[in-house]
């Protein structure tokens, strides 16, 4: 699953609650299929990088870094199932930005009938999270597997940020919102916001189960988001309304 020592060694309750890497889908993403399901929907033919602009970003975020251990900091669906492999888990602070359900999902979360919401990092106060490490020898196998996550399409843009850990502070790859995607929705209330949630499925599941399982993850490691609290609650609340109505 992961490498090296005990990469639960800080985190032992999180032991049963993150996804095997060598077991996720993500490690398998078929672009062809979503490829055809895009276009199905009406998509345009050029809706996700190219595969050679993708690896160009990927080149060039990670120039001079191939050789070191990589942090990546997770504040979303990393959370529970980063599906790459990694060798230590730690609680992390990211300062300046905070976690926002303003990306709007019309196929992983949703459709474009009804569609959904996944979160993104965008400026504001801070933002608590995960933070994992990649071993070294590990870095051009696995990056790979993550640009393909989460620079499929143009919603997010790669950084790298300063971040603080219970055992010190360390520099993370982060994946922010890209504020000129068409994708980028801001600026929802947290009832509208709430149903995104409730009503969109995608065929990586729903938006309530990525939120629900979310919040899950934060409790577990003692991470207090009272807002994301508050938008599960709510979220649940408008799913059983539907449900009866």
């Amino acid at each position: 699953m992961t490498t090296g020592s005990d990469p639960f060694i800080h985190h032992p309750e999180l032991r049963d609650k993150i996804a095997d890497p060598l077991r996720s889908s993500y490690r398998a993403l078929d672009l062809k299929m979503l490829d055809e399901k895009m276009r199905a929907a009406g998509a345009a033919a050029n809706w996700r990088y190219s595969d050679a602009k993708r690896e160009e970003t990927r080149q060039t975020a990670l120039d001079g870094r191939f050789t070191d251990d990589l942090w990546v900091f997770a504040y979303g669906s990393l959370i529970w199932e980063p599906a790459f492999r990694f060798s230590e888990v730690r609680t992390a602070l990211l300062k300046g930005y905070r976690r926002s359900f303003c990306v709007m999902s019309e196929l992983g979360r949703g459709t474009p009938e009804l569609p959904g919401l996944m979160a993104g990092l965008d400026t504001g106060d801070e933002c608590k999270g995960l933070a994992f490490r990649i071993n070294a020898e590990f870095v051009e196998e696995e990056s790979r597997l993550i640009w393909r996550r989460e620079m499929l399409m143009h919603v997010y843009a790669s950084l790298f940020v300063p971040i603080e850990t219970p055992l010190g502070d360390l520099e993370a790859l982060a994946f922010v919102v890209d504020r000129s995607s068409d994708h980028y929705t801001p600026g929802l209330s947290l009832e509208k916001t709430a149903q995104y949630m409730a009503t969109g499925v995608g065929i990586f599941g729903s938006s309530l189960t990525y939120l629900e399982t979310l919040v899950e993850q934060c409790e577990t490691v003692g991470i207090e988001d009272r807002v994301l609290f508050r938008l599960r609650d709510l979220a649940r609340q408008m799913t059983q309304e539907n449900s009866t109505a």
